[in-house]
């Protein structure tokens, strides 16, 4: 290899106008995700972060218990979409019910886990991990499904983490670095409008056939692919075309942004976003109905942007909490921390509708609804029946899925 390539190259990736990062990261990162993959299947999650009300979310309209307990709180059954068998939307989840109503949305009721914690951070780090004892949580379950994963991402990173809060603990892996951005600009790669810094990369990788040099093929590598997808997304966000209104609130801009990112042709199989807000211990009605209706409003534009892309068979979005709220509204026309509440699965894949029996409200324990779907259940039926990877190694132990998708083939 010639010495005039590689000083050519590493002056022209020195230069200021070469700065090689996705969201602040090295490549490196895109070279240790190039290593991981999991299919041409894609995973969307939404975290809504604080405790998401599961009662005033799906609602119990018909159960008089319900409104005993809730004298403020209980929505009344005219201010509901009705779903079936006694149990309703709230009014402002117009956009689920739409989804429900096309056979693209599942409600998998009663999710939690055993001896719940009410702590918003232990009991996050318990859904993140799927480990009770912190000495044990050292990666989370999304990163550890990473890492399980034999194909290649053909250099793109194989999951982003999306919006301004810390990158959650589910994506955390020991192998596998993944990049948090903000936004279309942070992740476009600063410097490939240069055709000298494209040109030496070019004669860098014609000049290392041969080369043992394990660094320079390294950096030559990475850099190659980040400038591929650099360049690919960059065409294809500018020709990115949809009739689709979203929302114009946080959660919509985030998941157009995936939706543009998923028609650029990346192959990443996950992306991860927040809704945070859920923590309503009071004056929660105006606060819980602008939360619900930016989630329907947002999630029914996504996914009906993602079948205008023509890419709904590849699509799954999973929707969870850390815990659900005490079923007794509090003094402050609010409610406090709970247990178990419902998870949503959404896309042309699932089996859409009702999943499991609401919990009795009947049969408490200290003031909270029982569950009875372990929330590691949906996520063995994602990573085995979604993903087609083996679930037991990345929960730390045998879960039975939960059948909510409509080719199930748990066993694996």
């Amino acid at each position: 290899m010639s010495h005039f390539s590689r000083r050519n190259f590493l002056r022209s990736s020195a230069a200021g106008s070469a700065v090689l990062t996705f969201g602040g990261l090295a490549p490196s990162a895109l070279q240790a995700a190039a290593e991981q993959s999991t299919s041409e299947r894609i995973l969307v999650v939404i975290e809504l972060q604080g405790g998401n009300d599961g009662l005033n979310t799906v609602i119990p309209v018909g159960d008089e218990t319900y409104r005993k307990l809730r004298p403020k709180l209980a929505i009344a059954k005219d201010d509901s979409l009705e779903i079936s068998d006694g149990l309703a939307f709230h009014s402002s989840l117009r956009g689920f019910a739409d989804l429900l109503e096309a056979g693209r949305l599942a409600i998998i009721q009663g999710v939690g886990y055993p001896d719940p914690n009410r702590s918003h951070f232990e009991s996050m780090d318990i859904w993140h991990t799927c480990q009770r004892k912190n000495e044990n949580r050292t990666d989370g379950w999304l990163g550890r499904l990473l890492e399980q994963s034999a194909d290649t991402a053909g250099g793109d990173p194989t999951a982003l983490h999306l919006g301004h809060d810390k990158q959650p603990f589910a994506l955390m892996s020991r192998r596998v670095r993944v990049p948090s951005i903000r936004s279309l600009e942070q992740f476009r790669l600063q410097g490939t409008e240069d055709a000298q810094f494209r040109k030496a990369v070019q004669d860098l990788t014609d000049a290392r056939r041969g080369d043992n040099n394990d660094l320079l093929n390294f950096v030559q590598s990475s850099t190659s692919s980040a400038i591929s997808a650099s360049e690919r997304l960059s065409s294809s966000v500018k020709s990115y075309s949809s009739g689709i209104a979203y929302p114009k609130n946080g959660l919509g801009e985030q998941l157009q942004t995936v939706a543009k990112l998923i028609s650029s042709g990346l192959k990443t199989s996950v992306y991860y976003v927040t809704l945070n807000g859920f923590d309503t211990h009071s004056q929660q009605p105006d606060a819980h109905a602008g939360l619900l209706r930016q989630l329907g409003d947002s999630v029914k534009a996504f996914l009906d942007d993602i079948d205008h892309l023509k890419q709904s068979d590849r699509v799954a979005l999973m929707c969870f909490s850390e815990f659900g709220r005490r079923v007794e509204e509090n003094a402050s026309a609010g409610t406090d921390h709970g247990t178990a509440g419902p998870m949503f699965m959404a896309g042309t894949a699932v089996k859409s509708g009702l999943i499991g029996q609401l919990p009795s409200l009947n049969n408490l324990q200290e003031g909270d609804l029982r569950h009875h779907t372990d929330f590691r259940q949906v996520y063995a039926a994602v990573i085995e029946d979604w993903l087609q990877c083996e679930a037991e190694p990345i929960l730390h132990d045998k879960f039975a899925a939960v059948d909510v998708f409509a080719n199930h083939s748990s066993g694996m």
